[in-house]
């Protein structure tokens, strides 16, 4: 695993394929999180990759903003998406906002 952005209370790390969240995402942090993404993401070789925020503690619509940047990012590089994992609080406030399609079928909401 490598650490690409630590803060007390939240990390984002790479393990194999995967750009893993882990803490509470804060909306001061956000911009910092989705860049540390952004900058792996722009220089990976891989053709797929996931996301996974299911060690999240809570909801927050900073995380869902640091998920749509790495989406736009992955779009733009035609990197695909293999799976997002969300913690049951960010799976219901994404349920809430209507995003369920986005995070059951990732692959299939880029294509369009």
């Amino acid at each position: 695993m490598t650490a690409l952005f630590s803060r007390p209370g939240v990390t984002v790390s790479v393990e194999n394929a995967t750009l893993l969240v882990e803490g509470d995402v804060e909306v001061t942090l956000a911009a910092d999180l989705a860049a540390s993404g952004v900058k792996w993401l722009k220089h990976t070789e891989l053709t797929s990759v996931s996301f996974d925020f299911s060690r999240v503690g809570k909801a927050s619509s900073a995380a869902i903003s640091v998920l749509f940047e790495w989406l736009r990012i992955c779009r733009q590089r035609g990197i695909q998406i293999q799976t997002i994992l969300f913690s049951a609080p960010l799976r219901r406030l994404a349920s809430l906002a209507e995003l369920d399609t986005l995070i059951d079928q990732p692959a299939a909401t880029l294509a369009v």
